[in-house]
């Protein structure tokens, strides 16, 4: 399966949004600072979570090329998301 660039992008739309929708209290300081931490971390949590659900939504396909008797394989291999 092709990665869902398009829910990727939905997803971060959706993640700024409720960010920009968090109220700050401007009348304290301290306040305020808490509050845009914590929006912060809120919109990095849901982006993060947004981009690994991208990243596993992709096919991994390998080649695997080895080098032993039929019993006593090694290999390596190589791979590319699609």
């Amino acid at each position: 399966m092709a990665l869902a660039t398009p829910i990727l992008q939905q997803k971060i739309l959706e993640a700024l949004e409720a960010s920009s929708k968090i109220s700050v209290d401007t009348d304290s300081s301290s306040d305020n600072s808490n509050q845009s931490d914590k929006a912060r971390k809120d919109t990095a949590e849901t982006l993060a979570k947004a981009i690994e659900a991208f990243v596993k939504s992709g096919t991994v396909t390998t080649t695997v090329t080895t080098t032993g008797s039929a019993s006593a394989q090694t290999g390596t291999g190589t791979g590319n998301i699609s």
